[in-house]
């Protein structure tokens, strides 16, 4: 089979690999270079994530096997642990907030007191409007209120109480009230797969994207303008290239305008869907041990720091701040001139789509969306292709389970 592939992002790339060896495989990047939002650049020999900070772990077995079985072996990587902190008011405290309760008595013993209550006390009955509902029923009140309420607003640039709580699963450590005391009485942490991370050996994720696009035939500067099915069931791309078999990478919400006769109510609803772009600057720093810092103060536009620097072997004094939306560089700087830790800025960078929304159109848009795109046979893959939440190692599963689908069907 010819299999088609629109965008050459880690889903792309990943989807690539597992499908190469039984079909012939063509990816179509719009972007002049392949690796999507995981690409770096380098900034005074040093790595510069434009968008978030990519590392890789993976609670799927699979997918480690896949990674460093058959993509980039594991003796390339080094292991970072991920020593994250929270900046509270004028103080810092570790990240996860809820295993923090004993620092925070140290600060303020009746806010310790409260969030203890509060958590222990709130009532989960697995039945959420919302997801400030959900925060609330999960972690208390107190906690809600402090930290996840306003840092999630945000970071998604909407009231939590606005948004659905789909996307929470797995993304966050939830304890029990169990292993809650735990961290109490003693110096217990969360054990998620995010605890510690694996990290190139080369200081630079494109290592990893490099290897991934291995072998594959890309090409890179190619933007799809319309997509159409042919009466003998293949796909035609840009009147140019044909395809057995379709797969998009391509944000859902902008899908449905490329394609031939498509239903005006899905392009209605595609147009529904939301997105977030995001704002980075990467800055020369002083020396922190933390690898990320999460801001929910209303008063820093900047949500969340990634020092960068402390993925590297050996480390340097580097970070990455990064905001929801477009700001311009002085906004950015301005800011970052609040914290003395800040150095000196080197490079800024806006984002496409970074992150997708979860509002309140999100459950309908994408169903509708994907219920059409099925119908006429249309692949769908990724964070964006998807239109969830996913991290990399998600992306990289997603692609597994579609080309095991894929091969299983044309075999």
């Amino acid at each position: 089979m010819k299999i088609g592939i629109i965008g050459a992002g880690i889903s792309g790339l990943s989807i690539g690999q597992l499908l190469r060896k039984n079909h012939q495989v063509e990816l179509l990047e719009k972007a002049p270079h392949f690796g999507g939002i995981a690409r770096t650049t380098t900034i005074n020999d040093m790595t510069y994530h434009l968008t978030g900070g990519h590392c890789f772990n993976s609670k799927f077995s699979e997918v480690m096997d896949f990674v460093f079985n058959e993509i980039l072996p594991k003796d390339q990587w080094h292991l970072v642990r991920r020593n994250a902190n929270i900046k509270l008011n004028q103080y810092e405290v570790s990240y996860p907030i809820e295993f923090a309760v004993k620092q925070i008595f140290q600060i303020d013993e009746d806010l310790a007191l409260d969030i203890t209550k509060a958590l222990l006390t709130a009532h989960d009955d697995a039945d959420y409007s919302d997801l400030e509902d959900w925060f609330r029923k999960k972690f208390g009140d107190t906690l809600a209120e402090l930290y996840f309420i306003p840092y999630n607003s945000k970071i998604w640039g909407m009231a939590p109480k606005n948004m659905s709580p789909s996307w929470v699963n797995d993304k966050l450590p939830v304890p029990d009230k169990r292993s809650f005391l735990k961290g109490l009485l003693s110096d217990a942490r969360d054990n998620m797969p995010h605890a510690y991370f694996y990290y190139p050996n080369s200081n630079n994720q494109n290592s990893f994207i490099d290897a991934l696009a291995k072998n594959l035939s890309i090409t890179t500067d190619f933007m799809v303008q319309r997509i159409e099915k042919l009466p003998n069931g293949k796909w035609l791309v840009n009147n140019d290239r044909v395809y057995d078999i379709l797969i998009s990478t391509m944000p859902l919400n902008l899908l449905p305008e490329m394609i031939t006769g498509s239903d005006e109510a899905v392009k209605e609803q595609a147009a529904k869907l939301k997105f977030n772009r995001v704002t980075t600057m990467f800055w020369e720093t002083k020396g922190t041990e933390h690898t990320w810092t999460y801001v929910p103060g209303l008063d820093n536009i900047f949500h969340r720091y990634i020092h960068i620097g402390n993925f590297f072997e050996p480390k340097a004094n580097y970070s990455i701040t990064e905001t929801v939306g477009e700001k311009t560089y002085e906004e950015m700087h301005e800011n970052g001139k609040k914290d003395p830790f800040l150095v000196r800025p080197l490079a800024y960078h806006v984002s496409d789509h970074a992150y997708v929304v979860f509002d309140e159109h999100y459950a309908t848009a994408t169903q509708t969306v994907k219920n059409y795109l099925d119908a006429i046979g249309l692949h769908t893959l990724g964070r964006f292709g998807e239109w969830q939440y996913y991290n990399m190692d998600v992306c990289i599963k997603s692609a597994m389970t579609l080309a095991e689908k894929i091969n299983s069907d044309t075999a």
